[in-house]
């Protein structure tokens, strides 16, 4: 039987490897990079990850209002401290990239597919007023542009966000994310997959959004951090001189 100090000190470390989890990380941002007529709008990018290059792929059967390459307006406002931006928290600690964004139009059904699994992605938007968007994938939101969140106003003013919960006839649910005012924000989905749709729920001029990951599913969850082997040796260590110990 292991002794009783080895799994006290298994189980800090851990704790203290889960712990990392939870603190702030780069997000890696699609770069957009080109589109076709294809469906209504396909829009191609890819998201570089220290160990991967993700193909991002949008379609939207109703079209888009424009596409950012890098190029123009920069409506995350990356000339703003990061600190108290409506796009970074305690879980994201870079404000997407500058002027890469879809702005949408219409309302109606869109979907991303990414060419591998996904991990914990983050969806950015920008000027949510007047619409929402109800996704196939429940999440959370993670900071938007209004004092009331501790953060700076977004590119067109300040407004909050929230999340509604509508089950579905035939079963299932949409996750829907609203606001009041000017709505910018982030939110995140976890978990590991390849695809995400939405419905936006009504037309206006426009909002727009952008998307990122912290990492490939292999990255994040197959692939035991460095901090977290180095704990589970020193628990094993611990293990070794408990046992040298007693005999």
């Amino acid at each position: 039987m292991m002794p009783k100090k080895f799994w006290s000190v298994l189980g800090s470390a851990m704790l203290l490897g889960a712990s990392s989890w939870v603190s702030a990380a780069p997000a890696y941002w699609t770069d957009w990079t080109g589109s076709a007529a294809l469906n209504g709008t396909t829009v191609y990018g890819t998201i570089t990850t220290p160990t991967s290059t993700v193909n991002v792929t949008y379609n939207n059967p109703q079209g888009i209002a424009f596409l950012q390459t890098g190029a123009g307006t920069d409506y995350f406002q990356n000339s703003l401290p990061v600190a108290g931006s409506p796009y970074t928290s305690a879980l994201v600690d870079n404000i997407p990239t500058p002027a890469e964004m879809i702005a949408l139009q219409f309302a109606g059904r869109q979907s991303l597919h990414f060419s591998q699994a996904i991990a914990n992605p983050v969806f950015s938007y920008i000027s949510l007023n007047g619409n929402g968007y109800g996704f196939n994938q429940d999440f959370d939101i993670l900071s938007f542009g209004d004092a009331t969140d501790g953060n700076y106003c977004g590119y067109w003013g300040c407004g909050t966000s929230y999340k509604n919960v509508v089950a579905l006839v035939g079963g299932g649910f949409e996750y829907q994310l609203l606001g009041l005012g000017e709505p910018h924000g982030t939110i995140r989905f976890k978990g590991a997959f390849s695809d995400v749709s939405w419905n936006s729920l009504s037309s206006e001029n426009w909002n727009g959004f952008t998307v990122g990951v912290q990492g490939t599913a292999i990255e994040i969850f197959e692939t035991p951090e460095p901090g977290s082997m180095a704990l589970l040796g020193l628990g094993l260590l611990a293990l070794a001189g408990a046992r040298r110990r007693k005999v």
